[in-house]
């Protein structure tokens, strides 16, 4: 029949034509073991619709040698069609015509070559393999003959099977009748079976199979069974004596490798006599007994038949009993028959963990270790199916098992799985309430981030690793620095400039010492991925502190990595030129003399070459006219000054110091930078100040009439005739940080442009350390820094004064004056326009004056008293 293996043949085109059915499966190799053995061929074969591996037996009546079986092919189509059972074979689709059938089942493989095969094994595996098939048999006639109340007639190694999972299937329904079925094909073509001498038993060959109507249904297949158990521990013997005339009854020569257990209940099931012959349900019921003494309990004590009972049980079974069997299957797994283990017991244990059977950090265990031996083209469909689908369950318990045991399978996940099913579950161990969930979350992630996309490894994970830096307990928050360290090599250029640096700060500031130790650990492995300006800038002086910390650990790692990237720097400035190209406007500083390349080795040498000005130099830059002028000043209507400021005096000139001002106080005060002012020339700063006014004093120009006397200054005379110690005040010049000062005065700057995403780790900036006022862990005690409010939030606080006077101090304000401020409200000028600001400040002049007015009206009342 081999067109049928070449779908496009004329002849099986004709047949699908013909019989108008298209043909289910697509034929194999033909097993050749198989060959006339019975009245049928096998074949491996694949079912079309999802590829499930199939066997395939054929039947063609075209063949002279079958042409006349055709009748028992067609019973044991239809007999086999209608029996279900476990332990018989299944019957799946079948292709019938007139002269041809192909029958498709699940897959099998002959007996008989199986049992040569396990030839090679031990004999306590050998032995335990074959009892738990027999037994399997015998379930399955005891079913034929009570339930059925059928004789199968052709019991022999050719009509039993194995299957994927290593079961024993019974087959070979050709002559399998009922005595009371009017065409039942045993009493009257038994004899054309292949071989029917050879297996029938004593009363066949005296009467023929006619004789077996008026006897027991189990007779025939007692006597079968017998000679089955021969032949599975003595595949190379030949039949035993009882089964020839005059039919002596078995004796113990004859045994072979029989158990000694099965011998006694062997010898009763080849009894010649018919009715005093064990059938094969009395036969399972010895083997299944404890209690009936010598020669029973052989099923009982079988682990393999014990192993079937439990899984088969295991939803109804209580939990003691549960347990036991996991502890049993623990023990033996690696004694089971591969085929076994993979399809019968793993099957099993994988419902019990999917449907809740137990718990799942028993099962799952034994699922991976059963799991082994599963080809890889099979552990896809087999095994991580339902692993994943177990991440939805919301039971910790069987959470906490797979993450115990990802390293097991994790490298057998595929992207895409892990993306899409398990990632959205996993996440959800960030924020579970119990630590230790959130701790095996942590640890997972190293384990699947090759397989994540670039959405989750640069922003959705760092999101949940920034709250986990924040977590309270120790361990957590030192492996997640541990994690994003090994993880740093994996992010993107621009997420590794964002989070590397404050994420391992933050770590060093953790009051837990391994946690510092990790995140000083943690910039040593990722060196690499900083630049060198990033290393200088951010990276040493992140870690500078940690070189005195309280622990010793610490500061000996601290030590370590401050070599390492000091080292890093110094192979880098090596390849630097000397010096930058010189520019011509730039002044050659020298410091008491010194050269501009020499070097001080010491801190008295660092005092002496301080204790002289470096701007000796600048007034060589000018030219030898401007040296012969007079100073005058550069201030004028064109500077924009504060109305707050005192009027410039005509007899300043030259060089003065103004303010540089920059719209930004994040980063620490504006730095007072030296201008060099000059009236015969442009103003030049030695850097470059701002242009806006978001720092600036005051919003209009200097008063043109430089004799008034300034309101300010007439508060002030009012101030000190009313005090009687520190004209003053006695705090500081000015409190930054105090509400109630005179922050109101200064000009709203523009709002600062929205910063990149951080991730929760914080931005770093040249000129500061760590940008972590977002940290909720505890801190080492650092030096306290004076910080201003930046511009864009800063508050608008009523003040007295539209600016602070030169060299006033804080002062107290009177009641006086808290009337005043309530009733008049102080406003921002910033947004308004030159006449706004100017009513503006007329308003606050106006309120000025009547201050000083109630300053004086209470120094006369308290003269009078």
């Amino acid at each position: 029949m081999d067109y049928l293996r070449t779908l496009g043949s004329a002849a099986v085109s004709s047949l699908v034509q013909k019989s108008g059915l298209n043909l289910p499966f697509s034929l194999g190799p033909k097993v050749t073991s198989f060959d006339n053995r019975t009245i049928w061929s096998l074949y491996d074969g694949t079912k079309r619709d999802d590829g499930t591996s199939v066997s395939v037996f054929e039947f063609d009546a075209n063949t002279p040698a079958k042409k006349n079986l055709l009748p028992l092919a067609k019973n044991g189509l239809r007999k086999l069609r209608t029996t279900r059972h476990p332990d018989v074979l299944k019957f799946m689709e079948v292709v019938e015509t007139d002269t041809t059938i192909h029958i498709m089942t699940e897959r099998v493989r002959p007996l008989g070559p199986a049992i040569t095969e396990w030839q090679s094994k031990s004999v306590q595996e050998r032995e335990a393999w074959l009892v738990w098939g027999l037994h399997r048999i015998s379930v399955a006639l005891a079913f034929l003959n009570d339930s059925a109340s059928s004789t199968h007639g052709n019991v022999r190694v050719d009509s039993v099977f194995i299957s994927a999972s290593g079961e024993w299937k019974l087959g070979g329904f050709d002559v399998l009748s009922n005595p009371k079925d009017d065409a039942a094909v045993l009493y009257t073509m038994g004899g054309m079976l292949p071989d029917a001498s050879t297996y029938s038993s004593p009363e066949v060959k005296k009467g023929g199979y006619s004789a077996l109507k008026e006897l027991p249904t189990a007779a025939a297949d007692a006597y079968g069974l017998g000679l089955l158990i021969h032949f599975a521990f003595n595949p190379n013997h030949t039949l035993p004596a009882t089964a020839q005339p005059p039919h002596p009854p078995p004796t113990a020569a004859s045994r072979g490798n029989i158990p000694t257990s099965i011998f006694p209940a062997y010898k009763k099931l080849l009894n010649p006599n018919p009715k005093a012959r064990l059938t094969p349900a009395h036969f399972l019921e010895l083997g299944m007994s404890q209690t009936a003494g010598e020669g029973s309990g052989f099923f009982a004590t079988n682990r393999l038949v014990k192993v079937c009972a439990g899984l088969d049980n295991f939803n109804l079974a209580s939990e003691a009993e549960k347990a036991s069997l996991l502890k049993s299957l623990k023990e033996s797994a690696n004694s089971f028959p591969t085929e076994f283990a993979s399809y019968k017991v793993l099957p099993a244990l994988i419902s019990a963990l999917e449907f809740g059977g137990a718990s799942a950090a028993a099962i799952l265990p034994l699922v991976l270790q059963f799991g082994k031996g599963v080809s890889p083209e099979d552990y896809p469909s087999v095994i991580l199916t339902h692993l994943v689908k177990l991440y939805a369950s919301p039971d910790r318990g069987t959470r906490m098992a797979l993450l115990d045991h990802l390293p097991e399978y994790a490298d057998k996940l595929d992207k895409k799985t892990v993306c899409d099913k398990i990632w959205p579950n996993l996440q959800t161990g960030f924020n579970d309430t119990v630590a230790i969930i959130r701790e095996a979350t942590v640890k997972s992630i190293i384990l699947l981030s090759d397989k994540f996309n670039e959405r989750i490894m640069n922003n959705d994970l760092l999101r949940h690793l920034a709250k986990m830096q924040a977590d309270p307990e120790p361990s957590i928050r030192t492996n997640t620095c541990i994690l994003i360290g090994r993880l740093g090599p994996l992010l993107g250029y621009n997420t590794k400039r964002k989070v590397l640096v404050p994420a391992f700060a933050r770590a060093l500031k953790d009051p837990f010492v391994h946690a510092r130790v990790a995140g000083l650990m943690a910039f040593m492995a990722t060196m690499d991925c900083f630049d060198i300006e990033d290393i200088a800038s951010k990276v040493i002086p992140s870690m500078a502190f940690t070189l005195i910390d309280k622990e010793k650990l610490v500061r000996d790692q601290a030590f370590k990595a401050m070599e390492l990237f000091v080292k890093k720097l110094e192979e880098h400035a090596a390849t630097m030129p000397e010096t930058a190209p010189a520019e011509d406007e730039m002044p050659q500083v020298q410091i008491n003399g010194s050269t501009p390349n020499a070097l001080v080795n010491s801190a008295a040498g660092a005092a002496g070459a301080l204790a002289g000005w470096a701007i000796t130099s600048l007034g060589k830059k000018l030219a030898t006219g401007d040296l012969q002028t007079s100073m005058t000043s550069a201030i004028g209507p064109s500077i924009d000054r504060p109305t707050s400021a005192p009027a410039a005096n005509a007899a300043l000139a030259g060089n003065t110091l103004t303010l540089s001002s920059t719209s930004d106080f994040s980063s620490g005060p504006p730095p007072l930078t030296p201008t060099l002012s000059s009236s015969s020339g442009p103003t030049r700063s030695l850097t470059s100040p701002s242009k806006g006014k978001g720092m600036q004093l005051g919003a209009t120009k200097v008063l043109s009439h430089a004799s008034a006397i300034p309101d300010w200054a007439e508060e002030a005379a009012a101030e000190m005739e009313t005090s009687s110690t520190n004209p003053w005040g006695n705090g500081d010049l000015m409190d930054v940080n105090a509400d109630e000062d005179d922050w109101s005065a200064f000009e709203t700057a523009p709002a600062a442009s929205t910063a990149a995403d951080d991730f929760g780790f914080g931005n770093v900036h040249a000129d500061a350390v760590v940008a972590d006022s977002w940290d909720t862990i505890p801190k080492p005690p650092v030096a306290p820094q004076p910080t201003r409010p930046t511009p864009a939030h800063r508050p608008s606080v009523p003040s007295p004064l539209a600016s602070p006077r030169p060299g006033s101090g804080t002062r107290s304000i009177t009641p006086s004056e808290k009337k005043a401020e309530a009733a008049y409200p102080a406003s921002s000028t910033a947004g308004m326009t030159k006449e706004e600001k100017a009513a503006e400040m007329a308003r606050r002049k106006e309120e000025r004056r009547q201050r000083i007015a109630a300053l004086k009206e209470q120094k006369k009342h308290a003269g009078e008293k």
